[in-house]
């Protein structure tokens, strides 16, 4: 069974830092991390191809949030830095067995087979 588990939510002010961790019971080719709040729709923060260095961290957050992984400890890592009111949300770590445009930008939460159960994310100005 795959398991992904977040951790390392929490309450930040704002212009703070937060490092989310997803442990995976395995790592698949591509993982990456969305975001949701409440009435809006899920949307992708940050995907990566586990095999190599290619990543993709979308607009609203380039510039302040890294993508990484340790495939030996099986785990996912998202370093957010600069922290918004506006990015307070549900972080979520999610997988997909296929490559296939992992890192182009525009995969949507569909196309995402297997999710954590989300870690809370509070920024306060």
């Amino acid at each position: 069974q795959v398991q992904l588990v977040e951790s390392g939510g929490g309450l930040v002010q704002a212009g703070g830092s937060l490092r989310l961790s997803c442990a995976a019971s395995e790592m698949f080719l591509c993982m990456g991390w969305f975001r949701q709040t409440p009435g809006k729709e899920r949307e992708g923060v940050a995907t990566s191809y586990t095999g190599g260095r290619l990543t993709h961290v979308y607009d609203m957050v380039k510039g302040r949030f890294t993508i990484a992984q340790d495939n030996a400890q099986k785990t996912l890592y998202l370093q957010m830095d600069s922290l918004r009111p506006e990015d307070t949300a549900t972080y979520y770590c999610v997988a997909r067995r296929s490559l296939h445009g992992c890192t182009a930008g525009h995969l949507g939460a569909a196309d995402f087979e297997y999710w954590g159960q989300g870690t809370q994310v509070t920024v306060s100005s």
